[in-house]
């Protein structure tokens, strides 16, 4: 069954009681608004969207989106400013002070050309703050085309013209498994709008919770991150 990615992108702690996605995506907002400060003046949110992050960028000085036309972007009142054509910018170089890209590259099949695209368009020493899933099921088929390693991921920005100034992973053993055992029962409850949200806190709801306080209460030994739910990078062009 195909996974849909739903524009919930803000997650406060009462999504618990009903978001399938709330551990993978609480992960991610909260990764972005930590480094949220980093990014200044005229900002491109590459891959933007309906620029959900958008509030959380209070020092830039203009926020532009950029979005490829097509593709797995269905998403209702998109907010793109420029579109461009899966290969080539339609930007002059180094317009952009900052850049904003959020769980795209994973969709994108050319991640080497785009990359250089991204660093063209940057000014020297601007910065890149960019998340990538490494466990999650295929999504917006067929646009889906990789996962990364914190080690690929990696490689991939220092090889076209970044330098890693921070890398984080979102999730760990125990919230994985807890994550994908609760989407796993979600995609069997008919999304009939009441009777959904009473079989997700029948079961889905428990598995979150005690998931989320096992995760507190357990040792260090026992959060592992060599399984992870997604990359968490931010990056400077040299």
């Amino acid at each position: 069954m195909p996974v849909r990615t739903e524009e919930k992108f803000n997650i406060p702690f009462y999504h618990i009681f009903y978001n399938p996605y709330f551990i993978i995506r609480s992960g991610i907002y909260k990764g972005i608004k930590k480094y949220s400060p980093d990014l200044t003046g005229h900002l491109m949110d590459f891959g933007c969207g309906t620029k959900p992050y958008e509030h959380l960028f209070r020092k830039t000085t203009k926020y532009t989106g950029v979005d490829y036309k097509g593709g797995g972007n269905n998403y209702k009142n998109t907010k793109v400013d420029i579109y461009y054509d899966g290969h080539k910018l339609p930007i002059l170089d180094s317009t952009f002070d900052s850049v904003l890209s959020t769980e795209v590259i994973e969709h994108i099949f050319n991640p080497d050309e785009i990359l250089k695209e991204i660093w063209r368009v940057l000014k020297p020493d601007g910065t890149f703050l960019l998340t990538c899933p490494f466990l999650w099921p295929e999504h917006e088929q067929p646009w889906d085309y990789a996962r990364y390693s914190s080690f690929g991921i990696k490689h991939l920005l220092k090889k076209n013209g970044f330098k890693i100034i921070s890398q984080e992973k979102t999730g760990n053993f125990p919230l994985c498994i807890t994550q994908l055992l609760v989407l796993y029962l979600y995609m069997f409850i008919p999304k009939v709008p009441i009777v959904k949200h009473i079989l997700f806190l029948i079961f889905c709801f428990p598995i979150l919770l005690l998931g989320i306080i096992f995760n507190l209460v357990a040792p260090s030994i026992m959060k592992r991150k060599d399984l992870y739910l997604n990359n968490l990078v931010l990056c400077k062009k040299l």
